[in-house]
């Protein structure tokens, strides 16, 4: 059947069309991303602003029409931290559905992180044995952590590569103070989560996804995107290391001449590599692997093991368009 993902985030708002059977790997048939960076509508207050909430509607609007044209049968909607970060989110999305017929729920940090980490399961395997995964969002980190599909230890904070660009080194290039205080805050918010993600042991592979991982790793030498999904790519934290001292001491306009970055994250990218660095060396990884497959697939794949089970709504609330 064709499925349809609608995955509000705080950067980009994302449809992905996909086809997909039970027992078979989701095969992309079609991607729209609007680039909303719906972050930056949140005011002082933490609410989401007029004119983001207008954005948001047209670009939900334009979604649907777009998911009714490639032929979608079941479209599952959902928003991620800017939504959660603002506090007049609900609201906002109960005006859009009564707009638009468009049910977007607000996935919790937890839910983020056990959908992610089911959808590296299934994409690397059993052979990986204890699984460690990765995800830096443009709102939050996410960190989970298992020898099964569903994770036995998991984290979600508000790390984000664009929320702490825009809360704490906003200048270009940021200043050196900045940065450092950065560091900090970064460093003890995940430290109070080390004992916790680890409590079962270091995992037998560690796996990065987001946008921030593949940069990073196309920087140190990784294959591009344009190579297909089943090439490995890995990133040292050696490398990592060495990005987190380095990107902030260069500006933008010298960042976006780097392999792989894109217009629209260069700003943040910095903030990522000082989250990235200071994931891996507190939870004592050498090295991770990119996984291609991330939240959106794991929400297919939970409708599609929902679906063989004949059930309608999973335990995760995740509710579909009508």
């Amino acid at each position: 059947m064709r499925l349809g993902v609608l995955d509000v985030g705080s950067n980009t708002v994302h449809l992905l069309v996909v086809d997909a059977y039970q027992g078979a790997p989701p095969m992309p048939a079609f991607s729209h991303k609007t680039e909303l960076k719906l972050a930056d509508h949140l005011d002082d207050g933490s609410a989401l602003s007029r004119p983001g909430e207008r954005s948001l509607r047209d670009v939900v609007v334009e979604a649907l029409r777009i998911a009714e044209d490639k032929g979608v049968e079941d479209l599952i909607a959902f928003a991620t931290s800017a939504i959660r970060q603002a506090k007049n989110g609900e609201e906002v999305l109960t005006r859009i559905r009564d707009q638009t017929g468009a049910q977007i729920n607000v996935m919790t940090g937890h839910e983020e992180a056990r959908l992610t980490f089911l959808a590296a399961r299934r994409w690397f395997g059993w052979s990986s044995g204890r699984l460690l995964v990765i995800d830096i969002g443009g709102g939050s980190l996410e960190v989970a952590s298992g020898p099964d599909e569903e994770p036995d230890a998991v984290a979600s904070l508000p790390l984000g590569a664009g929320r702490l660009t825009r809360d704490w080194i906003p200048a270009d290039p940021p200043a050196a103070q900045d940065v450092r205080r950065l560091r900090k805050h970064v460093r003890a918010q995940i430290g109070r989560e080390t004992g916790g993600l680890l409590r079962h042991g270091l995992p037998d592979h560690a796996v990065g996804t987001s946008k921030t991982f593949r940069q990073l790793a196309r920087i140190a030498g990784a294959a591009p995107s344009g190579e297909g999904p089943y090439i490995k790519r890995v990133l040292r934290h050696a490398d990592v290391a060495a990005l987190a001292e380095r990107l902030p001491k260069i500006s933008q306009a010298e960042r976006a001449k780097l392999p792989g970055v894109s217009a629209s994250r260069v700003a943040q990218l910095p903030a990522g590599a000082i989250v990235a660095d200071a994931t891996l060396d507190l939870l004592g990884v050498d090295q991770l692997e990119l996984c291609p497959w991330a939240l959106r697939e794991g929400v297919i794949l939970r409708r599609l093991d929902m679906l063989a089970q004949g059930l309608e709504d999973d335990s995760l609330s995740i509710a579909r368009s009508r």
